[in-house]
């Protein structure tokens, strides 16, 4: 009797751990993995500016994280912060919530300008 082969198991969507975008490897956009395209996929996956800025003054709860993100889904946002703590931008803290890291409030400090250049872009429009 000849032996049968199973089929690969596949996972299933839940079952897959998201995965940041890192240096040196190939990202949505570019195939060079340069440090720069990386950081730009990973920040412009949906939501993740938002999260970042939203934990600028401190650790947020899950829902109170939600609920400051205009009640983005629950699947999304759990995403988006494994994404964020596999990059090392995020952490969860037992008892404080999801937080920055150092690395995290260094990002935050390079995005602050982007504020500024808004706000005056926002006067003269």
């Amino acid at each position: 009797m000849a032996e049968r082969k199973s089929a690969p198991k596949r996972r299933t969507r839940a079952a897959r751990a998201p995965q940041a975008p890192r240096p040196g490897l190939p990202v949505r956009g570019s195939r060079s993995g340069r440090p720069i395209m990386a950081l730009l996929d990973l920040l412009g996956r949906r939501w993740a500016l938002r999260v970042i800025w939203e934990l600028r003054d401190g650790a947020l709860a899950f829902r109170a994280l939600q609920e400051r993100c205009d009640g983005v889904s629950p699947t999304v946002l759990n995403t988006r912060l494994a994404e964020l703590r596999d990059a090392g931008v995020l952490a969860l803290r037992e008892g404080e919530g999801y937080a920055l890291t150092d690395d995290g409030m260094a990002l935050f400090a390079a995005l602050a300008p982007l504020d500024g250049w808004a706000r005056e872009w926002a006067r003269r429009g």
